[in-house]
């Protein structure tokens, strides 16, 4: 039987290099339906962050390599060219260094995407991990099943956020492709993609935990500029400017 390939693609910087461990034991941990493997393109943004260190030399499965410093989005974006190098890659998970996975993630959104082939992507609930090891959940989750094409969009116009987390995503190779990977901005690029993946299908959401959101005072979402000022205005405007360009290409094709 041959194999079917998920993609896990996680940039890593300095700061958070010392948390993969934990991020390969739940990755590791994780059980795949028959005929389906992993492989792990772990992407290192900017040259002496020798994630090597913290890995294990002798899991084939674990690919590293390096860019000049971008920031995520950038290095997402690097890993995604590299599950293009076989070209057997069917889907895409995001996988930040230092987040983990609950177990049965990659299970269940394989399991969607391979039944519903309207569905273009997958997203989960997520707990935030906090520094003393309990966890916190999101108020507003939506329900679990199909999010129409356009719906997190409704959502986001609103609050300026998207109802559902970016971190958790899963995608069809293609439909990531053909947006060009991530939005390359120095945050909320992730954002920008999810809204685009909206705009072109249908996505789905799972009720059940995919993802341990580790809160530390190195990650961006803490920056002084990740929710106000004239950085975020920017951010945001260039968010709803490609998400309403892409509604404007498609509208003519789905009104014909």
């Amino acid at each position: 039987m041959s194999r079917r390939l998920v993609s896990l693609v996680t940039p890593v910087h300095g700061p958070a290099v010392s948390l993969l461990p934990e991020a390969y034991a739940s990755l590791a941990q994780q059980e795949l339906p028959e005929s389906w493997e992993w492989e792990w393109l772990v992407q290192e943004d900017g040259e002496g962050v020798d994630a090597a260190a913290h890995l294990p030399g002798d899991d084939p499965r674990i690919s590293i390599d390096f860019s000049r410093r971008g920031g995520p989005q950038v290095a997402r974006t690097m890993a995604l060219a590299r599950s293009c190098v076989s070209g057997e890659s069917e889907f895409i998970k995001v996988f930040d260094a230092d987040d983990r996975l609950a177990p049965g993630a990659l299970a269940r959104d394989i399991d969607v995407l391979t039944r519903y082939p309207r569905v273009g992507w997958t997203t989960s609930r997520a707990l935030d991990l906090l520094p003393d090891g309990s966890t916190v959940g999101f108020v507003g989750d939506p329900e679990k099943g199909i999010l129409p094409a356009g719906s997190v969009w409704q959502y986001w116009q609103v609050n300026k956020r998207a109802q559902v987390h970016p971190a958790t995503l899963c995608v069809r190779r293609d439909l990531l492709l053909a947006l060009g990977g991530w939005m390359a901005l120095p945050a909320s690029g992730d954002t920008g993609l999810l809204l685009g993946l909206d705009t072109l299908a249908d996505g789905w959401f799972h009720d059940e935990v995919g993802l341990l959101y580790r809160k530390h005072p190195d990650q961006i979402t803490q920056h002084p500029f990740h929710a106000q000022g004239s950085e975020w205005e920017a951010r945001m405007r260039i968010i709803e400017q490609h998400t309403l360009a892409l509604r404007a290409m498609l509208r003519p094709w789905r009104e014909g």
